[in-house]
This record gives C-alpha cells, sequence and structure tokens, in this order.
C-alpha cells in the first residue's frame, strides 16, 4: 500500500467515504436478569432504531445497560431485527446527539461476526477509518483501513481528494442466499453526497473509489441523480458500474454482495482467476485483510 500511488492513473480523482464507526454493540441484561447483546445496525428516524439482539425479547420489553441507559422494544421483524427506542434513566426518548455519549462510554466497536475474539483497546483505532468524520457507521468501510494520514497526506499532493458519506449498516455482511442473483434483497444504508463531489461525478474526470461503499454512493447517484437519500444499489455482472473507473478493495467473503461488486468490474472468470491467486499466494482476507487495486 505504501507505493499504492505509483500505481494510480494520473488524471483520477479520489473519492473516500468520511463515515465514522460508533461504538453499536451494548452488552445488558433483561428485567428478568438474562444477558442480552445488541448490536445497532441503522438509524430509522429520529428516535427508532434497528438492531439485532443476542437472547429472546418480546415486543414492550426493555433492556436495560450501564449509565441508566435504556432500550424499549417496539416492534419484532421477520428477518430477525428489532426495533427499538432509546431512553436514559429518567425515561426521556434519546435521540442520535444525545445517545452519542452513552455508545462512546459503554459501547464496544462493532468488529465483524468472523473475527472470533474479544475486542481490544486497539480495534478504537485500528477499525477506524483515518479521514473518518461523521457518526453513523456500524462496520467499518475496510478499504479505508488500509490509509495512514501520512500516506493519504501524499496521496492529496498528487490528486484532488473528495468525500462522500455512507453509513455502512451490518446488512453488508448479509450472505446472498438467492439462487438468482437478481432475487437478492439489498440492505439499504443513508449516504449524503456534498455538492463538491456530485459535480465531479457529474465531470468527466477519471475517478478512484476508495471501497465499495464509495462504488455503490457514486453509482446510485448516476441513476438516481439524489444527493442524499437511502442507497440500495445492488452491482453485478448483470448490473456492471456506469461511472467508478478505478477500485480499492479487500478480498471479500464468498457468496457475498461485496464479491459480486468485484466480479460486476472483472467479470467473473477473472474474479476467479484473482482469488485463486490470493489463495495461493495466502493473503490475507476481509476487513483486516490485504487490497487489490482494479484500474
Amino acid at each position: 500500500m505504501r507505493n499504492i500511488q505509483d500505481f494510480i492513473p494520473k488524471s483520477s480523482a479520489i473519492i473516500y467515504n468520511d463515515t465514522k464507526v460508533i461504538k453499536a454493540r451494548l452488552f445488558g441484561h433483561k428485567s428478568s436478569g438474562g444477558k442480552v447483546e445488541l448490536l445497532i445496525n441503522r438509524q430509522l428516524d429520529a428516535t427508532f432504531y434497528s438492531v439485532f439482539i443476542k437472547g429472546r425479547v418480546k415486543k414492550g420489553s426493555t433492556l436495560y445497560f450501564e449509565e441508566g441507559l435504556e432500550a424499549e422494544v417496539v416492534e419484532l421483524k421477520e428477518d430477525g431485527s428489532r426495533v427499538v427506542v432509546f431512553k436514559d434513566s429518567n425515561k426521556n426518548t434519546l435521540v442520535f446527539e444525545t445517545l452519542l455519549p452513552y455508545l462512546d462510554k459503554i459501547g464496544h466497536m462493532p468488529l465483524p461476526p468472523y473475527i472470533r475474539r474479544k475486542e481490544s483497546k486497539t480495534d478504537t483505532i485500528d477499525y477506524q477509518p483515518v479521514f473518518a468524520r461523521k457518526e453513523g457507521a456500524v462496520a467499518a468501510p475496510t478499504a479505508s483501513l488500509h490509509f495512514s494520514d501520512t500516506l493519504f497526506g501524499q496521496i492529496k499532493e498528487r490528486h484532488d481528494a473528495y468525500p462522500i458519506t455512507l453509513h455502512v449498516g451490518a446488512g453488508t455482511f448479509k450472505p446472498v442466499e438467492a439462487e438468482i442473483i437478481t432475487d437478492h434483497p439489498m440492505h439499504s444504508e443513508y449516504y449524503d453526497i456534498p455538492s463538491e463531489t456530485a459535480s465531479v461525478i457529474d465531470s468527466d474526470r477519471e475517478i478512484l473509489a476508495i471501497g465499495t461503499t464509495v462504488t455503490r454512493t457514486i453509482e446510485y447517484y448516476v441513476r438516481t441523480n439524489r444527493r442524499f437519500g437511502e442507497c440500495d444499489l445492488f452491482l453485478h455482472p448483470g448490473n456492471p458500474p456506469k461511472r467508478v473507473d478505478h477500485l480499492i478493495t479487500n478480498f471479500h467473503l464468498p457468496k457475498s454482495t461485496l464479491i459480486m461488486l468485484v466480479t460486476s468490474f472483472l467479470g467473473m472468470d477473472m474474479t476467479k482467476k484473482v482469488y485463486n491467486e490470493a489463495i495461493k499466494e495466502h493473503y490475507r482476507f476481509y476487513s483486516y485483510g490485504d487490497a487489490m487495486l482494479i484500474l
């Protein structure tokens, strides 16, 4: 990665995701005393959150956490997710800005399910991109993790760099289970594109996207002309990119929407060739793994 700038086409504009991972995992208990683990998936509106809960809960039940934080279960979804409202010890409903201090104090970094170890202190730094600014993600845009402040600074000396925001949800880990790709129900995530970045996308400049989140956001904007909202675009060989020229991305889980996105750039045969090479050479996969540059 320290030599990445030697391979980036000189005329390329760099677009990166400035989302910031929140401490979205909470450990608490039910009124019965039974332990529960809650993972925030995404914010639905000002006060309602989609979450995943380990431990049986009923609609109307309350979960209790440290510092007087409570979560009331208001809906049980068929996909296994739950809708909750967070409250303080005085039963005041919390909006995102007032919930964040609780998460910073008692929450845990939401490491992916395939990292089978306890959270360490270094994850607070290692699982956070250096250009993270806007809180809201519950999973890191992992291509961003390869950059240090020094490396990104060197790249910006040669290339213009522009931010977008896409708050990554836990749905990014949902495997593709449909026999026909187009039948897969793609998860939705909130995004926002600043006007200056939109102008670059609207131009004829070459674009290098840092990660799949940036790619999906750009491609969704190209298809809808909406600078903010909910992105649920699924890129695959039957729906290839129209605007992104180059991509930095990790080596992803099999049967995932992420590997399908890679295939939308490379085609199935080349993707298999690249991944077979990665396996043969013992590359590291997934969130803390190695990266590839697609030109």
